[in-house]
């Protein structure tokens, strides 16, 4: 039996957070594969479900994110399960809108869900770490996390969902590179920044206005070579 866990805050305040996107991902897998409906226990929200071939528990802890691990270590010690079985998802400002990186142990980051699941389960789980972007600056960073997706970011978190949700077997089976690469490959099309270069594009050479480009070159005006405005010339640059 395996534990995936997604992390975020109960509550319809929280629900659209960036802190949410694990609680985000656990819904759609649970939608996409058909899990039991979602019941209490373990502090927790839970879903059962079968990922390829393996019995999966889903769980959304509700004791809010400083204390996902005592919901999650819950689950783990009633089914005599180690550190191994867990799949965590959560959110990830060290990594570009978008992009997934998936990884087993580490250090927690500064993120205080993670920070408690290894205070009650040890680090050695699978981590999806699902990118978020950074605000630029350490004080935004809070703000950040606890607001809500911008209308715009919708165009690929859908597509983002959908495709944890479509590929999760892979993460059961053990599978975490195809894993990435599906997911790669889902986002390529809606121009989401996958890559490690999260530079902006070079800008397109400056295009003169149509006013201009519609205007004919004028030839040079031609210099009279008689007649008073010949004459003045003449005298003006000492001309005979």
């Amino acid at each position: 039996m395996l534990v995936f866990a997604g992390l975020g805050n109960p509550g319809a305040k929280y629900q659209n957070n960036r802190h949410n996107v694990g609680f985000m991902a656990a819904d759609a897998i649970a939608r996409r594969h058909s899990f039991s409906p979602w019941s209490k226990k373990f502090q927790g929200l839970i879903s059962e479900g079968t990922l390829g071939g393996e019995k999966v528990l889903l769980i959304k802890p509700q004791t809010f994110m400083n204390l996902s691990g005592q919901s999650v270590g819950e689950a783990l010690r009633f089914y005599k399960l180690d550190a191994a079985a867990l799949t965590v998802f959560y959110d990830e400002i060290d990594l570009a809108a978008g992009k997934v990186r998936v990884k087993v142990g580490g250090g927690s980051g500064g993120h205080n869900g993670i920070r408690s699941l290894d205070q009650h389960v040890g680090n050695a789980y699978r981590r999806v770490r699902i990118g978020v972007g950074h605000p630029g600056v350490k004080e935004m960073v809070h703000g950040h996390v606890l607001g809500d997706f911008a209308k715009g970011d919708r165009e690929w978190l859908d597509v983002l969902l959908d495709a944890i949700a479509d590929d999760a077997g892979l993460l059961a089976k053990g599978d975490d590179n195809s894993f990435m690469n599906r997911i790669t490959l889902a986002l390529r099309d809606k121009l989401v920044p996958t890559g490690d270069d999260d530079r902006p594009p070079p800008k397109a050479p400056k295009q003169q206005s149509h006013i201009r480009q519609a205007r004919p070159q004028q030839p040079p005006a031609k210099v009279p070579e008689s007649g008073p405005m010949a004459a003045m010339l003449k005298k003006l640059f000492g001309k005979d």
